[in-house]
């Protein structure tokens, strides 16, 4: 009989999400919003997929640059930087070519 796995990377996600929201004291507000309204949006699984009007709205209001500084190697197990920076470009504050979120680097158009 097979266990199920969703508890452990249930557990894994939180586990990682709090290290982002602790490690992010510059900007640990913002990260905690985008965590409770993004986090469909940004997590590894699954294609990318358009956000919607909450989740842009957080993050319209939030210092991405800052939050994209707190996606470690342990965090990118959970949350996809790629995602990440496509959310941001969909909600229109597309990061600066050359910038680094996470172990993604944007490249200009």
């Amino acid at each position: 009989m097979a266990k199920s796995s969703a508890p452990i990377i249930l557990l894994a996600l939180l586990v990682n999400t709090m290290l982002v929201a602790t490690n992010a004291s510059g900007c640990e507000n913002d990260v905690n919003s985008l965590r409770a309204t993004c986090l469909r949006f940004v997590g590894v699984n699954g294609p990318k997929i358009e956000p919607d009007k909450n989740c842009c709205n957080a993050v319209r209001g939030a210092d991405i640059p800052c939050v994209c500084t707190y996606l470690t190697p342990a965090v990118e197990k959970v949350i996809s930087a790629d995602k990440v920076v496509f959310v941001a470009q969909q909600c229109g504050r597309p990061l600066k070519p050359g910038s680094k979120c996470g172990s993604v680097v944007v490249h200009g158009r």
